[in-house]
């Protein structure tokens, strides 16, 4: 059996025909656009958002192809990662009768999304040290499972999975492996975004909201094939991203560098207040990460978070997700923000 992406795709979006805007249609300058139905004279801000944004939004992924080094036509952009997500599932999955799998604990929107498109989760647990299972996930798949994905480095557990289990899965399973690397830049690991030409059922996520400081912009990306990314285009919405964030994403992109020393100096600052915290007596352990958090167990995490709270400082409690009883997430702050953090935790009796 061989990987058929074909075959994979509902019958409903091979038939899709997707709406064309206006600015898919024109290509090219022009000085008067009399074609979207905007407002001519502007808007209280500026001329600039008057005007629809580009659909596909090239210039940002022809900045992101000499950063990343993946050619534009391998490259989506979302609004968030998470709509990556849903854009996947809506593609590939047929309501009622397919399935996804996960491999829990992992990032929440892979079960949010399937479940609004009726689409079944399997689910296998990580193993104790939060690694694949992968004699259960080979049991788990089923003729209807079109899709599997892996978060690595992992959200909550902060590491990374192992590279040899992940090509396990892409070179034996017949569906789309996702790999979710939103917090690869903060990991020595390589991305398996320098394999897409090796594995056609791979597609790889990203996202400008963690190492690039730009969450509040809402810009997830997703590598693929052409073939993959052609459909992904075909079912996302025409404008998923404004214009405003493709402006200040381009901006930003000019600031590598920058990127780059902040992306050393928070893994330097996680290596340091992981030795802080194991030296506080609450603390049982912190677990390995290659992310910009730490997972942190504690004598009652419930406790301690609320004990946080009152000192103005906020944690996730993790205590109630599989695997994670009793733990915080912690997410690595500037130097003056996890001092403020231990000095608090130091004073809790």
């Amino acid at each position: 059996m061989e990987f058929n992406l074909d075959s994979l795709i509902r019958e409903n979006i091979k038939r899709l025909v997707p709406y064309s805007s206006a600015r898919d249609e024109f290509k090219g300058e022009a000085n008067v656009f009399l074609d979207a139905n905007e407002n001519s004279l502007g808007s209280p801000l500026t001329k600039w958002y008057n005007r629809y944004p580009d659909p596909l939004q090239l210039k940002v992924k022809e900045k992101l192809s000499t950063i990343k080094g993946i050619p534009v036509q391998n490259t989506f952009l979302g609004n968030g990662s998470d709509e990556c997500i849903d854009v996947l599932i809506r593609a590939f999955c047929e309501p009622g009768f397919d399935n996804i799998l996960i491999c829990p604990p992992t990032y929440g929107m892979y079960q949010v999304s399937a479940d609004i498109n009726n689409v079944t989760v399997r689910k296998v647990k990580l193993t104790p040290d939060f690694q694949l299972d992968l004699p259960a996930i080979e049991e788990a798949i089923d003729g209807n499972t079109k899709m599997i994905f892996l978060c690595s480095p992992n959200n909550p557990t902060g590491n990374s999975l192992i590279r040899e289990d992940i090509e396990v899965l892409l070179n034996n399973f017949f569906g789309i492996v996702v790999i979710d690397e939103a917090y690869i830049n903060f990991s020595r690991h390589k991305s398996f975004s320098t394999s897409l030409d090796e594995y056609p059922n791979l597609v790889v996520m990203q996202t400008l909201s963690k190492a690039w400081g730009l969450a509040a912009l809402r810009v997830g990306i997703a590598f693929a094939s052409e073939e993959i990314i052609k459909i992904m285009n075909k079912v996302k919405p025409p404008y998923n991203i404004n214009q405003a964030s493709q402006e200040i994403v381009l901006k930003a992109l000019e600031g590598v560098s920058q990127v780059n020393d902040m992306i050393r100096i928070l893994v330097e600052e996680r290596e340091l207040l992981k030795s802080s915290l194991l030296h506080l007596p609450m603390v049982k352990e912190v677990y390995p990460s290659d992310a910009n958090f730490l997972l942190v167990k504690v004598n009652d995490a419930k406790a301690t978070y609320n004990y946080l709270l009152q000192k103005g400082i906020v944690v996730r409690d993790r205590s109630k997700v599989e695997l994670c009883e009793a733990c915080l997430r912690i997410t690595i702050g500037s130097p003056e923000e996890n001092n403020q953090l231990v000095n608090a935790l130091s004073e809790l009796r």
